[in-house]
C-alpha cells in the first residue's frame, strides 16, 4: 500500500522549501522502499531550489542519505529488507558504452527508480539527483542503495552519498594523488575539505590549502592540509610554487568552480602536473588562456564527476577506514537538525559556517 509521509519540497524558482506530506508508493520491479536515518544539506540541494539545475518543479530535496531498505520490488536481489544502506546516484546500467569498455564509474545511463513520489492530490515529484531523500522514506532504484557496516554513523557515512566522496574521489580517483605527492586544493568548503582528507589519506605530502576564509583555512588544517594559503591576502600561485619548490603542486584540484580559480590552479601546477575540476561552474562561465599555455605545460586537465567513483567498491572500503579511526568523515558534521530547519540550513550554508548540516529523522 503507498505510504504517506513527511518531507521537504521546493514548490517554485527560489521560493523557501516547505515541509509537507508525500506519497510513497510501492516499490516497482527493481526498486526500494528506504527509511530515511540522515540526509546532508549539499549545495546542489540549493541549486535544485534557486533553478539551477532545471525547471522541473515542484522537487523533492535532498540526497546524500543514510538508512535502511524497508521494502522490496520484484526482481531485487542486491539488498535485502533491514539493510543499512548509503543512497547513491550512480547505479550503473551495466550496458552503456562506459559500462562495456569496464569504466562503469563513468556510466552514461544511471538507473532510477520509475514510480513517482507524488504530492498528496497527485503532483508529481522530480527527486533531487533521482534520490529525494528530506523525507522519512524514499522510493530508489535497488542499485541506489550501497550496502554498508550498519554500525556506521548515518549522519556521518551518508554523506560519501555525494559532497564527501566527490571531494575524496577527485584526489585519490580522478587526480591519482599517491604517496609523496604533493597536492593543492583551491577551495575549501566540504567538496575541497574532502580532498584534502583523501590527499592525506594516500600519504601525499605537502597538502596546501587555498580558500580567503580563515575558518575555512582552519578546517582544512584539521583534514589534513600542511599548509594554507588566504587567497585574500597572498597570490596563491606565487605562494604554492614557494612551498613546492617553486615548480608548482603535482595536482591541483580546483573545488570552487570559477574561471579564475580554475586559471589559478592550471598556473600553479608543475610542468606535467594535473588539475582536476570538481567545482560545478556554470553555464554562462568563459575562460581565455593562451593556447600555446596548454601545449607548452603538458600534464592532465581532468572534470571529476561524483569523484569518479563506483559506490559499490568506494564507499564500503571508505566506511571501513572511518570505523578504523584512518578517515575523519565525523568532523564534515558540523550540526544535527531536522526536516523543519532545512531552509534555514540553507542560509547558514550561505554564510560559510558550516562544512554540512546534516537532517537527522
Amino acid at each position: 500500500m503507498p505510504q504517506q509521509v513527511r518531507g521537504v519540497v521546493a514548490r517554485s524558482k527560489g521560493a523557501p522549501v516547505e515541509l509537507t506530506d508525500i506519497v510513497i508508493p510501492d516499490p516497482g520491479p527493481g526498486e526500494v522502499v528506504v527509511k530515511v536515518a540522515a540526509c546532508g544539506v549539499c549545495h546542489t540541494d540549493l541549486h535544485y531550489r534557486e533553478g539551477g539545475i532545471n525547471d522541473e518543479f515542484p522537487f523533492l530535496l535532498g540526497h546524500e542519505a543514510a538508512g535502511t531498505v524497508e521494502s522490496i520490488g520484484a526482481g531485487v536481489d542486491t539488498v535485502e529488507v533491514g539493510d543499512f544502506v548509503i543512497l547513491n546516484w550512480r547505479a550503473v546500467c551495466g550496458r552503456c558504452r562506459a559500462c562495456k569498455r569496464g569504466r562503469p564509474q563513468y556510466c552514461f545511463d544511471t538507473f532510477n527508480a520509475t514510480r513517482k513520489m507524488t504530492l498528496t492530490d497527485g503532483t508529481e515529484l522530480t527527486p533531487a539527483l533521482g534520490i529525494g531523500a528530506f523525507v522519512e522514506k524514499t522510493l530508489v532504484h535497488a542499485g541506489q542503495c550501497t550496502k554498508v557496516d550498519p554500525e556506521a554513523d548515518p549522519a556521518v557515512v551518508g554523506l560519501l552519498g555525494c559532497g564527501v566522496m566527490a571531494g575524496i574521489g577527485a584526489a585519490v580517483n580522478t587526480g591519482g594523488v599517491s604517496r609523496g605527492d604533493s597536492v593543492a586544493v583551491i577551495g575549501c568548503g566540504g567538496v575541497g575539505d574532502a580532498a584534502i582528507a583523501g590527499a592525506k589519506l594516500v600519504g601525499a605530502t605537502p597538502i596546501i590549502a587555498v580558500d580567503r576564509d580563515d575558518t575555512k583555512l582552519e578546517w582544512a588544517r584539521e583534514l589534513g592540509a600542511t599548509h594554507t594559503v588566504n587567497a585574500a591576502e597572498t597570490d596563491p600561485v606565487a605562494a604554492i610554487q614557494e612551498l613546492t619548490g617553486g615548480f608548482g603542486a603535482d595536482v591541483v584540484i580546483e573545488a570552487v568552480g570559477r574561471p579564475e580559480t580554475y586559471e589559478q590552479a592550471f598556473y600553479a601546477r608543475d610542468l606535467a602536473g594535473t588539475v582536476v575540476l570538481v567545482g560545478v561552474p556554470t553555464p554562462d562561465m568563459r575562460l581565455e588562456m593562451p593556447l600555446i599555455d596548454f601545449f607548452s605545460r603538458g600534464g592532465a586537465l581532468k572534470s571529476s564527476w561524483y569523484g569518479d567513483c563506483l559506490p559499490e567498491r568506494d564507499f564500503p572500503m571508505l566506511v571501513e577506514l572511518y570505523r578504523q579511526g584512518r578517515l575523519p568523515l565525523e568532523k564534515f558534521v558540523t550540526e544535527r537538525i531536522g526536516l523543519d530547519q532545512v531552509e534555514q540550513a540553507f542560509h547558514t550554508m550561505h554564510g560559510g559556517k558550516v562544512l554540512r548540516s546534516v537532517v537527522v529523522l
